[in-house]
């Protein structure tokens, strides 16, 4: 009986493979040009001046040596340059030996450059053009330009002015400087509060020049803080830590202005009970049921109640928002 040979290409052929396919210079003028844009084909066609299907070919070339992502836009489809991974290294090396090459090669390359701007000064201005050509990267450059810091301050600018907030569990302070614009100006108008002095060290640190943030150590069954004085206290991710709750849901009242609201998060009910070894929690999240009671118990009720949404980049519990009001 014949047995088939079986070939496994080992990490040499991969490389060998690489350097094939930037040994066609058209090659590596199209990879410069899709670092630097997102084309489509007839778009490097114009810039590279070769027909379409000879681009189309070296496109596709790229595409399964995984040098390139397509994307489909309607019946276009435009490329950009891949995440290179381990190959990275050596388009690095290519790339420079590029730079350090003759005058005629520079030249070739520059002139690529100069049609680029050519083409994209040729693109039409019209927004749903752009986001058509965008499509499902549009978050990615709207990251890229802005970043992501703005979503958090954006959403607290629609609290009413004037409140005073405490951050409760304030830890390292990551809250307070996001806090400190939106809340009373005048006097105290954010209430960092914490059990562990290291941690109040760092949040100092956070805060310096917030003149409207005072950070104080306390526990949060017998908080530094006088009662009916809270507009907005906060939560996150701090009352699994703590062992009896009952007492804490009341000096939460206590604090609270009438109307004050309460805003918990924390994670849904779990049964990863190496948590408790591991971090130290002492509750394995919560289920609604146990919020609502203990919020009842302290003359509280739970106003809305929600799950967020997953992150799938997460390895911990789903958590949920809680809004407890007075």
């Amino acid at each position: 009986m014949k047995r088939k040979r079986i070939f496994v290409r080992s990490m040499t052929d991969l490389v060998y493979d690489r350097l094939a396919i930037l040994s066609e210079p058209i090659r590596v003028r199209i990879l410069r040009l899709l670092e630097r844009e997102e084309l489509a084909v007839g778009e490097l066609a114009r810039v590279v001046q070769a027909p379409q299907p000879t681009i189309s070919r070296h496109l596709k070339q790229l595409d399964e040596g995984g040098w390139v992502i397509r994307r489909r836009a309607g019946t276009a489809a435009y490329f950009r340059l891949a995440e290179l991974g381990s190959a990275a290294s050596l388009w690095d090396l290519v790339r420079r030996e590029i730079d350090a090459s003759s005058a005629a090669e520079s030249t070739i390359y520059a002139e690529d450059l100069r049609r680029l701007d050519g083409v994209l000064a040729a693109r039409t201005s019209d927004s749903a053009e752009l986001f058509r050509r965008l499509g499902g990267r549009w978050d990615n450059v709207r990251k890229e330009l802005f970043g992501d810091g703005y979503v958090l301050p954006a959403l607290l600018a629609l609290l009413p002015a004037d409140l005073v907030v405490a951050d409760l569990g304030c830890g390292t302070g990551a809250m307070l400087p996001l806090l400190a614009p939106v809340a009373r100006q005048e006097g105290i108008g954010v209430i960092g509060v914490d059990r562990e002095a290291a941690m109040l060290d760092v949040a100092r640190e956070r805060a310096a020049g917030l003149a409207n943030v005072d950070l104080r150590e306390g526990l949060l069954d017998a908080l530094p803080i006088a009662s009916g004085t809270v507009d907005l206290a906060l939560c996150e991710l701090v009352l699994h830590h703590v062992r009896e709750l009952t007492p804490v849901f009341s000096d939460v009242r206590r604090v609270l202005k009438q109307g004050g609201r309460w805003v918990i998060l924390d994670m849904v009910e779990h049964d990863r009970e190496e948590y408790r070894d591991t971090m130290g929690h002492q509750h394995l999240g919560f289920s609604r049921a146990t919020i609502e009671a203990l919020a009842s118990s302290a003359g509280l009720q739970v106003r809305s109640w929600r799950v967020l949404p997953a992150d799938p980049a997460a390895l911990g519990p789903a958590l949920f928002v809680a809004v407890v009001g007075r």
